[in-house]
């Protein structure tokens, strides 16, 4: 049987991505390693942790001997790493958290493989989850590439571009088999309400401030996370190794614009008078260093792996919406925090 362990994968895109290959590959055991941070929840995974061919890790990859052991102890194949501190606000008020996980980890993750994997790398694969934030900033036109020079403008985007170039570096000098795939915006059910659409839905439902960044006009190209899982699933049986495929949704939106076609979803959803959300739009002082537009060429993954959205931005968004309103405990969990101690209380004992 087949062995693969995914990182992050209690988190809003690596809960999407475990889901997902446990339900498409039975015969294929998953390890979900996660440290269960205030944005890892097991919540997420509730509907498959019963599964014959899936198993919880709970474990840090800043911890490298526990690594070591583990890949020695179930013998994985491949890794698929998503775990990553992700929120550029919180890289700008602790960069040394993100330069541990991201960094520290992503190399520790490394060591383990080419430890294990060290006299036979064959069918062997370590696919690292990256973000299109590494490529810095674009200007009114143009689009990243794969190829695209990196000039990462933040401590969190500076983490991940460190964390891309560990990754070739041992490509090329232990021959390790990667892919790395770098995303634009992902949104969807299960993401923490720190990030901007989910904040907006849980903000608007309590009529508290919506928070948008200066003028409201940074430009970000949006990826529905089902979307993306299924790029990652494609990328991973069907990539050619060593290349790097970028993921986007060629759809791009200004932060007011997808804030207040937000709010009218959210007024009709709640039966509430047209522009009743709109009126708790709040603008605030601009982020540090706040990158003005992302835009990704996604036309490799499409070109040769078939790989294509599903949804139109406004029909994800409404997916998006009812979900959380038809999750409100999960929603209330998460805030609070419950469901944190729950779990840490667990697997502590």
């Amino acid at each position: 049987m087949k062995r693969i362990l995914i990182t992050g994968g209690a988190g809003f895109i690596g809960s999407h991505v475990v889901r997902l290959f446990v339900n498409s590959y039975p015969d294929v055991q998953i390890f979900n390693l996660d440290k269960l941070t205030y944005a890892g929840n097991l919540e997420n995974l509730k509907d498959i942790e019963q599964a014959e061919n899936y198993q919880f890790i709970h474990e840090d990859i800043v911890n490298a001997d526990a690594l070591h052991q583990l890949f020695t102890e179930h013998q994985f194949d491949s890794v698929i790493h998503l775990a990553a501190e992700s929120h550029v606000d919180r890289s700008i008020s602790d960069p040394l958290a993100f330069v541990n996980t991201n960094v520290i980890g992503t190399v520790n993750l490394l060591n383990a493989a080419v430890a294990a994997w060290k006299d036979d790398l064959d069918n062997k694969l370590f696919y690292h989850i990256s973000t299109d934030e590494v490529y810095g900033s674009l200007g009114e036109t143009g689009y990243f590439l794969e190829d695209t020079a990196y000039d990462p403008k933040s401590p969190y985007s500076a983490s991940k571009a460190s964390s891309d170039h560990f990754v070739r570096a041992y490509q090329n000098t232990y021959q390790l088999p990667i892919f790395i795939s770098n995303c634009s915006n992902n949104y969807g059910p299960h993401q923490f309400p720190e990030k901007l659409l989910p904040l907006c839905i849980n903000n608007v439902q309590n009529s508290k401030p919506l928070p948008i960044y200066g003028k409201g006009d940074n430009i970000r190209d949006w990826l529905y996370v089902e979307d993306h899982a299924r790029a990652i699933d494609l990328i991973f049986h069907q990539g050619k190794k060593g290349e790097t495929y970028n993921i986007g949704g060629f759809n791009e939106w200004k932060n007011i614009d997808i804030v207040k076609l937000l709010c009218a979803i959210m007024d009709r959803k709640l039966s509430q008078d047209s522009g009743t959300s709109e009126q708790l739009i709040t603008y605030v002082t601009d982020r540090a260093g706040h990158d003005m537009r992302y835009a990704i060429d996604a036309s490799k993954i499409k070109s040769e792996l078939g790989w294509r959205p599903s949804l139109q931005f406004e029909e994800g968004l409404e997916k998006t919406v009812d979900w959380y309103l038809e999750n409100q405990t999960w929603l209330d969990n998460v805030t609070s925090g419950s469901y944190q101690q729950y779990y840490h209380k667990q697997y502590q004992q």
